[in-house]
Order: C-alpha cells, then sequence, then structure tokens
C-alpha cells in the first residue's frame, strides 16, 4: 500500500492522538493501562507540534498513523545529544499494520535528519517487547545502543527503554 508522508494538519490531531493512544493501550505498552499519565502526552498531538515535526501516513484521506521527529533537540528530546534527531511515538493504526507505514515514517525521519545541517544520528527509544519494531529498525540500518538504554521514570525501577541509533551517510 502506498503512503504519503506529510506533515500532520491541526484538523488530524485529534485522530493522530487517538492512533497514538489506541496503539499503546493495545499493545499493553503503558504500565498503568488506560489510568497511564503518558496517554495525556500521547493524545496531546498539537502540544509537539508546537515543538517538533509531527508526520503522519495518509492513504487517501485517512491517517494510518503517525511520528514525532525532533530534528535538534528541544523539549522533546529525551536521549538525543548535540548532532543527533530523535523519532518519538511512532505508531500505526491497527487496520494499517503489516502495510509499511510505520517503515515508511521511519524513512522519512531518517531523510529529514539527513537534510539537518550537522545532524550525523537518529536515535530512538523502544519498549523490550516491541520486537516487530527492533526487526523494522534493523532492515533500516538502525543499530542497538546498550549503553544509552535508559529508564524515563527512575522512581519506578524496572523501567527500562531500549536505545537504537542510525549513522547517517552524508555525501562528501
Amino acid at each position: 500500500m502506498d503512503f504519503v508522508i506529510r506533515q500532520a494538519r491541526p484538523a488530524e490531531y485529534p485522530a493522530l492522538g487517538e492512533i497514538t493512544a489506541q496503539a499503546y493501550l493495545g499493545d499493553g505498552l503503558l504500565d498503568f493501562g488506560a489510568a497511564d499519565p503518558y496517554l495525556a502526552r500521547l493524545r496531546d498531538v498539537a502540544g509537539r507540534a508546537a515543538d517538533a515535526d509531527v508526520l503522519v501516513a495518509a492513504a487517501g484521506d485517512r491517517v494510518a498513523g503517525g511520528v514525532t521527529f525532533v530534528p535538534d533537540g528541544g523539549p522533546l528530546a529525551d536521549i538525543a545529544r548535540p548532532g543527533e534527531a530523535e523519532i518519538r511515538m511512532l505508531a500505526v493504526a491497527r487496520a494499517f499494520r503489516g502495510r509499511g507505514a510505520g517503515e515508511a515514517l521511519v524513512r522519512a525521519c531518517a531523510e529529514r535528519a539527513g537534510a539537518v545541517p550537522g545532524c550525523v544520528r537518529v536515535v530512538l527509544s523502544t519498549q523490550p517487547s516491541m520486537l516487530a519494531a527492533h526487526r523494522l529498525y534493523g532492515r533500516l540500518g538502525f543499530t542497538r545502543a546498550p549503553e544509552r538504554d535508559w529508564n524515563p521514570v527512575p522512581e519506578l525501577g524496572d523501567i527500562r527503554l531500549l536505545t537504537y541509533e542510525l549513522t547517517l551517510r552524508h555525501a562528501p
């Protein structure tokens, strides 16, 4: 299936927020389920769009999924260092999974990162249970960076996010 990757439109923010929230809930990625405070951040696409680039995979007039691309730090960067862009909150609606929307979104982020002056790497965090995502990242050239694994909620010692990185190849 062909997807158009483009900037999210304000009218699409509610739908993308719900796609993101439902992907995390449906895949059991929130420690506190529907009561998890992170759900509000997942649904707040307008807030993300104010501080980063929010992209969607569009299939006709439907939003199939989305991702937040943080080109050069800022309030949405969790792990990016100088010279790194970060991918956050990749989510695809269940009806569109396995059709290439996630891959198209990650590829678009890597392409955007390559156009950011001084950017040499793309980084992202993922949960250990997100095995399909790990396979996707590997196919696209991302490698594990275990020395950068981290806990987003230190007071809850059992949460660990895995870090992947993609070194960009710039033309000489």
